[in-house]
């Protein structure tokens, strides 16, 4: 039984920590190691507490059910539209962010020699065939790059804990601490694995709580340690400046020590971060249209169907990656404060709120409707604070 959970506990980091961590101590950096830690621990509390509000619904059906399905019964069909919309938007924006971060890491390369957006091709040139072969091999090659993954980071931490500089991370800017709230949530965004999480821990929900605790835990943890390296070994101008030019944490780290040991982790981290999350992200956007198209006729040639379903899933992030190479953070910033927040955090608000009292159900979550009141006020803040920045209005500090 405890296997199993720490099974589950490994599922759930393993399905945060990505890509994303990448542009986390740009975005915290601006406002400083210490008032951000105030932000990391709200978007820990929130994004947990809307995961375990997702446990209580998925404890509604007596059988395996996905998000859109929760959506549905409790929300309508209008809900799951909506809901079905968010998705594709997230999963697009996430892979416009991870092929652009590719393209910069491949360019860097060549010392700048050539285009971001040549890079972003060939990555995706490169490993886009594995989400044509389906599942198991991008499980296989997904095994081999976590062990990568692992290492790398390890490696940058031990090798980075030198220059970690006191004077960086005792900077503070309190103003700007709400620039990371939208990739925090994504960075905390686990939420999708929670049917899976049930299925494998036999819908025993103490058990599933522990793994959502212990799992959101370790993830933390583990953003921590890496915000007191990043932080630390990089000045605050460099950090502003990494933001202006799209540049994430790895590459930032590069270019200021020139290290060629560091470098070469940094690099590493950078690429098993990157393809890690960009299978994933491809693959499961390869099973969301599946299923979302299932109704149609199917094609009597299956490699011919999987074609076009990872022409789907590639060439719109790829054409929107080249045409504009720049947006990293513009993107995670898209899909954590727009898509995130509404799925992961107001929709679970809103379903226990309305299915609680007829539901009967034997778990609910402490707090009553107050804790439901502060989830979707705290979400619509988020929300909120992310279209003005995308419109350009000032009611917020930005760099």
């Amino acid at each position: 039984m405890k296997g199993k959970i720490f099974g589950g506990i490994l599922l759930l980091t393993g399905s945060c920590v990505g890509a994303g961590m990448l542009g986390l101590p740009i975005l915290t950096g601006m406002a400083g190691f210490f008032p951000t830690l105030v932000m990391f621990f709200l978007a820990w509390f929130f994004m947990t507490t809307t995961a375990l509000l997702l446990v209580e619904v998925n404890c509604w059906f007596k059988r395996p059910v996905n998000l859109l399905s929760m959506v549905e019964h409790s929300l309508g069909k209008y809900g799951r539209a909506i809901a079905w919309a968010l998705y594709l938007f997230l999963f697009y924006a996430l892979l416009v962010a991870y092929m652009v971060l590719s393209g910069n890491h491949f360019a860097s390369l060549f010392q700048n020699s050539i285009p971001s957006w040549v890079g972003t091709f060939f990555f995706v040139a490169g490993f886009g065939w594995l989400i044509y072969l389906g599942t198991r091999p991008v499980d296989l090659v997904n095994r081999l790059l976590m062990f990568g993954k692992i290492a790398a980071f390890l490696g940058l931490v031990f090798l980075g804990f030198q220059y970690v500089q006191t004077s960086n991370l005792v900077y503070s800017e309190p103003s700007m601490v709400f620039i990371a709230l939208p990739i925090l949530i994504i960075s905390f965004g686990f939420h999708n694995m929670i049917p899976t999480l049930s299925a494998y821990l036999d819908g025993d929900v103490k058990r599933i709580k522990k793994a959502i605790i212990g799992g959101s835990l370790l993830t933390l943890a583990i953003y921590l340690v890496w915000e007191v390296v990043a932080i630390g070994i990089l000045p605050t101008k460099m950090i502003f400046s990494a933001f202006r030019q799209d540049i994430d944490a790895a590459g930032a780290i590069q270019d200021f020590l020139h290290r060629p040991v560091v470098g070469s982790f940094s690099s590493a981290l950078a690429f098993f971060a990157i393809l890690t999350s960009f299978l994933a992200q491809s693959l499961g956007l390869s099973h969301f249209w599946r299923d979302g198209l299932s109704k149609l006729k199917k094609s009597p040639n299956a490699k011919l169907e999987n074609f076009w379903y990872c022409g789907l899933t590639l060439l719109p992030p790829l054409g929107f990656a080249i045409l504009y190479s720049n947006i990293f953070f513009a993107a995670i910033n898209f899909a954590g404060g727009i898509c995130a927040v509404i799925l992961f955090g107001l929709f679970p608000a809103l379903m226990v709120w309305k299915g609680r009292a007829r539901a009967n159900a034997t778990y609910k979550v402490w707090g009553g409707r107050p804790l439901l009141i502060f989830i979707a006020l705290f979400s619509c803040f988020i929300l909120f604070y992310q279209l003005s920045q995308m419109v350009g209005l000032n009611f917020f500090p930005s760099p």
